[in-house]
């Protein structure tokens, strides 16, 4: 039975569809990530044309039909248009949404990695922080989010708790030294960086810096164990890299 809903959410993607209607991709706190048809939002006077657009975070009202939903209106609470202002930054946010859109599905509870990539957004926006540290802490967080999350509190190979100084991408954790062979180095502070990203409550991830020769630990790291454990190429990743 058709109904209206409210639903609070971000607007991951949108689409043109013919002369006057877009497509959005909201990722929403009640029913994890929908589309939705804005009918003549390519207008100038609709009502809700601003709110159609990437990046975009409020509440939606929508119709559900039988096999599709409809935006009816829209109250904009976060635009991010000083994220909007630089090119880089767009490039991030891009493949900040293009993740959360490929890990999350309808009707699941999606509202962790919503809440993330709103804070993440919210970090590039105020451009205090490396984007290239957001990244890697918005990755190694989201990946957990999602149930893949890094063991970087034991050997994956022996349990032991000291000397953590390898990481094997294949087996999605630290080794320790006894264990270690051909394996990605990582340092002290590199070790803690990633322990520090996976306890931290999300509102306060972003609220520290790292060296140069961290960040290039973190990164190599990292895009290791995507390359293993996530089958997909990002198109966003091409603006980026």
């Amino acid at each position: 039975m058709s109904q209206e809903i409210k639903v609070t959410g971000l607007v991951l993607q949108a689409g043109n569809i013919g002369e006057y209607d877009k497509r959005i991709v909201l990722l929403t706190k009640e029913r994890g990530r929908i589309s939705a048809f804005a009918r003549g939002a390519k207008k100038a006077t609709s009502s809700y044309a601003a709110a159609c657009q990437p990046f975009t975070f409020g509440t939606f009202s929508l119709y559900e039909g039988k096999n599709s939903f409809n935006v009816m209106w829209a109250k904009v609470d976060h635009y991010f248009e000083e994220l909007k202002r630089d090119l880089d930054l767009i490039y991030y946010a891009s493949y900040f949404c293009e993740f959360a859109s490929y890990l999350t599905r309808e009707n699941s509870d999606e509202f962790e990695i919503l809440k993330l990539l709103y804070q993440s957004l919210r970090a590039l926006e105020k451009n205090t922080i490396d984007p290239a540290l957001i990244r890697c802490v918005y990755e190694v967080k989201i990946m957990a989010l999602y149930g893949l999350g890094m063991e970087v509190f034991q050997c994956v190979r022996c349990q032991k708790k000291e000397n953590l100084t390898g990481f094997s991408p294949q087996e999605g954790g630290v080794v320790c030294t006894s264990c270690q062979k051909n394996l990605l180095p990582v340092g002290p502070s590199t070790l803690y960086t990633l322990q520090y990203i996976l306890c931290t409550p999300i509102e306060r991830l972003y609220t520290f810096r790292v060296s140069n020769e961290v960040l290039g630990e973190l990164q190599k790291i990292i895009k290791a164990f995507l390359e293993v454990h996530i089958e997909h190429i990002f198109q966003s990743l091409v603006f980026i890299e």
